[in-house]
């Protein structure tokens, strides 16, 4: 008999790790089989793929937070059969720009992997956490710190396969628009990281798909609004399972 909600796969991105996820795992192992992937050295989103597909089920839901989101991607072109639903959370689906523009994007990277090299990935998270969490989040000095202890477990060489991988990403539109299983997309409202208009360009691409947005929310939403994020997924399990 089929499972009323099909095993869930949890797809982090960058320098991120099962902290990012642990609301979500935590409350919905209630009612799945919750799996936090782990891309160890991959220096490219296909290699990322294939780790996790390496020990996941016949079928399964995948979502994945901005990097993570990417890996969906290149499950999806592979293995489209085996998903049963996607969500996407504060993560984008265009290939980096070219000239100008993806200059920009390379060298502003690289500059943050300097920030690792130099003074370690404690100060480099320091940097970038102000960036990609909410304003009002700032000043949570145990929320901030656990940010950067989970940036802190990873190493700058890991940093670097990963920016790599995200420089060398393919565009997602055409996997996108061939989405025919529930879909989520998710994004914190104040998100400029991965804007919430690049979220509106993705929920019109996908067929039927739902956009949830977080208010009070930038880039972390998985960890800055947990209760809020895990019902959003929760209800969208639901839906798979009414989908069966």
């Amino acid at each position: 008999m089929t499972p009323r909600h099909p095993h869930l796969l949890l797809l982090p991105g960058l320098v991120c790790d099962d902290a990012i996820w642990e609301h979500q795992a935590r409350h919905l192992s209630k009612v799945t089989t919750v799996k936090i992937a782990d891309y160890g050295a991959s220096d490219s989103l296909e290699k990322m793929a294939q780790v996790v597909l390496q020990d996941a089920p016949e079928h399964f839901a995948i979502a994945g937070h901005s990097m993570g989101g990417r890996v969906a991607f290149e499950i999806l072109r592979r293995v489209p059969e085996r998903v049963a639903g996607v969500a996407l959370l504060d993560t984008a689906y265009r290939p980096r720009a070219t000239g100008e523009a993806g200059e920009r994007e390379r060298a502003n990277r690289f500059a943050l992997l300097d920030v690792a090299r130099s003074q370690g990935m404690r100060a480099m998270a320091r940097q970038w956490i102000p960036k990609i969490v909410h304003p009002d989040r700032l000043s949570d000095e145990a929320f901030i710190a656990s940010m950067v202890e989970m940036i802190d477990r990873k190493t700058a060489d890991i940093f670097a396969a990963q920016i790599n991988a995200l420089l060398e990403r393919r565009d997602g539109a055409p996997v996108l628009s061939s989405l025919r299983c529930p879909t989520m997309i998710l994004c914190g409202r104040e998100d400029l990281w991965s804007p919430l208009a690049g979220h509106r360009e993705m929920a019109a691409l996908v067929p039927q798909s739902k956009l949830a947005i977080i208010e009070n929310c930038a880039h972390m939403a998985p960890m800055e609004r947990p209760e809020e994020v895990t019902s959003a997924l929760r209800d969208w399990l639901n839906s798979l399972g009414q989908a069966h």
